[in-house]
């Protein structure tokens, strides 16, 4: 849960302090999402403002300009003295426009919401360079919400219907419908509970409990929609337990399995990705296809550089039941 998972003081300040460039393994990220423009890929990751890297390979990387020079206006009504710091950012392209969903959330509560801005271009140089921020787009309260609207991810159906799946620890992740706009929740409301793990005592609604669960991200192969997502906790140096799980369906909203035929919404989910002793906390991916070749991006913390959280850029390859694996 980001409210406490991304928010420890060794951690908090970290990203995008390397200089204008380094090799991919030295680019210090949290929860990283990528798209390609053109010739370059974009990273964009949790960091004040939201911080943003190019490349022209995978490889080399060059530090841009923050999203938010100063917060979005609408933030301390929904977190009060909320800083600049903003999480789990989810990039996508639709209909000749940019869109960059991010989480912003009090600590360790699900005072929470998902907001969206827009661009024409992801070239700052770019003239028509410019993020205009469109406000919330779902927003979870404590007491009235057993969700968490963080880490959102955009994904479209068969029928080119959005839905934005998000989450983290409580009652598990969620999917709901959105309007064509992409800014607002479809009416009347559709939503669905994609992802659950066991609370195993009983809390207030205002605690997110154990269980531990978080950043669903969908990823269409195969005839699948394929679920991924990240168990157990990040952001702990050498205790960090964070690790990717993935489960997959023939239907956008589920019901996702696992290799075993266990349901998601049932503790599923296989094994993909975890920490070794080099590596720990390794999680909170992302998917793509680039060039016709599946990558899967996501960060870990590096034992030997004092536990910064290091990029992590490999190829995604399948086995014969059309499963994912590294």
């Amino acid at each position: 849960m980001k409210s406490y998972t991304k928010i420890k003081p060794l951690f908090f300040f970290l990203i995008a302090l390397i200089g204008s460039s380094a090799l991919a393994q030295d680019i210090t990220v949290h929860d990283p999402v990528m798209i390609k423009q053109k010739d370059t890929y974009y990273l964009y990751c949790t960091g004040e403002g939201i911080s943003v890297f190019s490349s022209k390979d995978l490889k080399i990387w060059k530090n841009e300009p923050a999203i938010f020079k100063e917060k979005p206006v609408w933030v301390d009504t929904v977190v009060p003295d909320f800083k600049n710091h903003i999480w789990a950012p989810d990039i996508s392209f639709h209909n000749n426009v940019y869109y960059l969903y991010y989480s912003v959330s009090a600590f360790a509560k699900n005072t929470s919401a998902i907001g969206v801005t827009t661009n024409t271009t992801l070239d700052p140089k770019d003239p028509a360079y410019k993020w205009v921020d469109q406000g919330i787009v779902i927003q979870s309260i404590p007491n009235r919400d057993l969700w968490n609207a963080i880490d959102p991810n955009l994904t479209f159906d068969e029928n080119n219907t959005p839905w934005l799946s998000f989450g983290s620890f409580w009652e598990g992740l969620k999917m709901v419908k959105l309007n064509p706009d992409l800014k607002s929740i479809a009416q009347p409301q559709e939503w669905h509970t994609i992802a659950k793990r066991k609370r195993t005592f009983e809390l207030a609604d205002a605690d997110p409990g154990d269980g531990a669960l978080e950043a669903p991200f969908i990823f269409k192969k195969n005839g699948y929609y394929y679920q991924f997502l990240s168990w157990d906790l990040c952001c702990r140096g050498k205790d960090s337990t964070y690790k990717v799980v993935v489960g997959r369906s023939k239907t956008i909203t589920g019901p996702y399995v696992d290799k075993e035929g266990k349901l998601l919404t049932e503790g599923g989910g296989t094994l993909l990705i975890q920490g070794d002793q080099d590596w720990f906390g390794a999680g909170h991916n992302s998917t793509y296809t680039f060039d016709g070749k599946d990558y899967i991006i996501y960060h870990a913390y590096s034992a030997k550089q004092n536990g910064r959280p290091i990029l992590q850029i490999k190829q995604l390859q399948w086995d014969s039941d059309l499963w994912p694996k590294l």
